[in-house]
């Protein structure tokens, strides 16, 4: 039933059913202030009649840039309310992808949150780079006192506005079909510019039904807004989801108050990139390394009590008297807590989607006892298609279909789909359209198979597979998952296949982690450079690169690795702002280091810009040590020719 609806009518009805019930709630100066869906409506209604009196017109978009508050989602609804659509941008995005954006979408209204987000598109505008945008609407005023360009507004001015209009919402809300677009959302950009998907309500709508069909979600559930809205991973919990239900939406008061924001909540679900499961597993590594000996002691007793007991629940199997009594121990004195710091006590079902998840880090959550799933889909199925099931998780799979999705792998192993769910389109892209949408199936340009049990395995980018000198195919996302379990490792892209004799490895520190083992270990340094080219460094992340090596193929080892002179960033487009890897910037980049690792010199010297807190920039030769594993004794670096690996003494 909903499925024939829209958003805005959605909305109407939560507001005449429940106008007392709590709709959203935003953390400001460390309390909770919340909106009823009556007033959630309101607030709809007048941003709409305010954006119709400003000239918005029926079919056209709204952007959104800024971090999750109630002014995103009200302004989203109050485009769509109108018969327009929503663009969102993520915060941290770059003048230059700001710019594309927006003159690839053709908008001419832009809703940012504050002076950082308004500062771009002021020099957007200065520089002639966007001639699109007419208006700017600003929902935190602070610092925009002076501000004098004809084109910005207040959000709460435009909600004035609003208020003394006619008042012919209702009718609009009405006209709108189930067909109509309501997002245009970015893809992640791995191979180009982002493209922008056309999402209808009706396949935003599906998607959410058919999840909470399979996973309930309930009216008095709690979820936790953190991730950019921009994504369609929050679009379709905190929008196509808690529209159909009319849970809560909440808002934390900033990215350093999530974590105690979410013990606060305690929400029952959860959907998040394995950037934040991997995150919170360092969380916890650092944690455990830091305890004292009975404490690692109770702790590392606990989880091989959680491992065995989840790997039966996981196949839907009960646990024999003696575990249920162990892990009834290990609950108490080692996996609660460690669920109470993350957050995730309440959690009934928690998912990972966007990118794959190592199965070591989906092994550690059900060890802890959070139900983790992961999900497998494309911002053009409106990002859930495939999905583990309760006590049916393989941490190697991605799950089956959901209701309603056929999931098909071509003669070649790309991965094919097909729903109510696909996309209309890519927005003024009728080529790429054409390719990605073929007799109704969606083209994911995802290699994969089905394994025994009919679970979908995604191996990677079909055109990212690689092939090993001894025949090996390989997904360099499972190695690079494989090196980042460790708590020290920040990032790593993985190189191998195209008639390389070896798999080699770039990899980025964690600089918090890592500087916190430094210290602990009396290991003085001045830079995040000095930091990565230590020889102790070196030691300690060649320890974990043979740890993970013996998780892999003999094909599939990593046999040399450089730690970089500076994190992957998105700023400088080495990463999606999901956090996936843009392989071919990274291909054409770091040339000369890929080259190196290939070479038999045990360093490399790059010419890099070194930017100092006062702006400064200064260019200047870094030489990065190149180290190797399993005994190259001919291309041995630092740590290894000082004899600090193991097998090297």
């Amino acid at each position: 039933m909903s499925a024939e609806a829209t958003f805005p009518q959605l909305l109407r009805r939560l507001a005449g059913q429940h106008p007392d019930r709590h709709a959203l709630r935003e953390k400001r100066y460390g309390i909770w202030q919340p909106i009823t869906w009556a007033q959630y409506e309101q607030r709809v209604r007048r941003f709409a009649e305010g954006l119709a009196s400003m000239g918005f017109r029926r079919g056209e978009t709204l952007a959104v840039l800024g971090d999750n508050r109630p002014e995103w989602v009200i302004a989203e609804l109050a485009a769509q309310s109108l018969g327009g659509c929503s663009l969102g941008l993520y915060p941290d995005g770059v003048v230059d992808e700001v710019a594309h954006v927006l003159t690839h979408g053709r908008v001419r209204f832009v809703v940012a949150e504050d002076q950082e987000q308004v500062d771009k598109l002021v020099e957007l505008a200065d520089s002639g780079a966007i001639d699109t945008v007419e208006h700017v609407i600003n929902y935190d005023p602070r610092g925009l006192e002076r501000y004098t360009q004809p084109y910005l507004a207040e959000f709460t001015a435009v909600e004035e506005r609003g208020a003394a209009a006619a008042g012919w919402w209702q009718q609009q809300v009405e006209q709108g079909r189930p067909e109509d677009v309501a997002i245009l959302c970015t893809t992640s950009g791995t191979t180009g510019k982002p493209k922008l998907a056309m999402l209808t309500h009706a396949n935003l709508l599906w998607m959410a039904s058919s999840l909470m069909s399979e996973d309930p979600i309930g009216a008095d559930d709690e979820f936790l807004s953190f991730l950019p809205l921009a994504w369609i991973g929050e679009q379709m919990i905190a929008l196509a989801c808690a529209l159909q239900v009319g849970f809560a939406l909440n808002f934390p008061e900033s990215a350093t108050t999530v974590q105690a924001d979410l013990r606060e909540i305690g929400p029952r679900v959860m959907f998040s990139p394995p950037r934040i499961w991997e995150t919170m597993l360092s969380q916890v590594q650092v944690r455990a390394g830091d305890a004292g000996w009975l404490k690692r002691a109770a702790f590392g007793w606990g989880l091989r009590i959680g491992k065995r007991a989840a790997a039966a629940r996981v196949r839907g199997h009960r646990s024999g008297a003696l575990l249920r009594l162990q892990h009834a121990v290990a609950q108490v004195v080692a996996l609660r807590p460690v669920r109470e710091q993350l957050g995730l006590t309440r959690i009934r079902r928690a998912y990972t989607g966007g990118a794959p998840l190592g199965p070591d880090v989906f092994e550690f959550f059900h060890a802890i006892g959070v139900n983790l799933k992961q999900i497998y889909g494309q911002t053009e199925i409106c990002g859930i298609a495939v999905m583990h099931r309760d006590d049916d998780v393989k941490f190697n799979t991605v799950g089956v279909g959901i209701p309603g999705t056929e999931v098909r792998v071509a003669d070649d192993g790309e991965i094919l789909l097909r729903s109510p769910a696909v996309f209309a389109g890519y927005y003024r892209n009728d080529d790429a359209t054409a390719d990605a949408l073929r007799d109704d199936w969606l083209h994911t340009s995802d290699a994969g198979y089905l394994d025994e049990d009919g679970q979908l395995v995604v191996i990677d980018r079909a055109k990212d597979v690689m092939r090993a000198p001894d025949g090996t195919r390989f997904s360099p996302a499972f190695v690079e998952n494989k090196l980042k379990f460790s708590p020290h490792v920040m990032e790593a892209v993985a190189f191998g296949g195209e008639n390389r004799p070896y798999v080699a490895a770039m990899i980025s520190i964690d600089a918090d982690n890592v500087a916190t083992w430094a210290e602990r270990n009396h290991l003085s340094f001045t830079t995040y450079t000095d930091l990565a080219q230590k020889p102790q460094v070196y030691e300690l992340i060649a320890q974990h690169v043979a740890r993970a090596n013996r998780d892999l193929p003999e094909g599939a080892r990593v046999k040399r690795f450089v730690l970089l002179h500076k994190q992957l960033d998105a700023d400088d487009e080495e990463l999606t702002r999901t956090r996936k890897v843009r392989r071919g910037v990274i291909a054409e980049r770091y040339a000369d280091i890929i080259a190196a690792l290939y070479g038999d010199g045990r360093d490399v010297t790059i010419r890099t810009t070194v930017t100092y807190q006062d702006g400064t920039r200064v260019e200047r030769d870094v030489t990065l040590a190149i180290e190797s594993v399993n005994g190259d004794s001919a291309a041995a670096g630092p740590a290894k020719r000082r004899g600090l690996l193991a097998g090297s003494r």
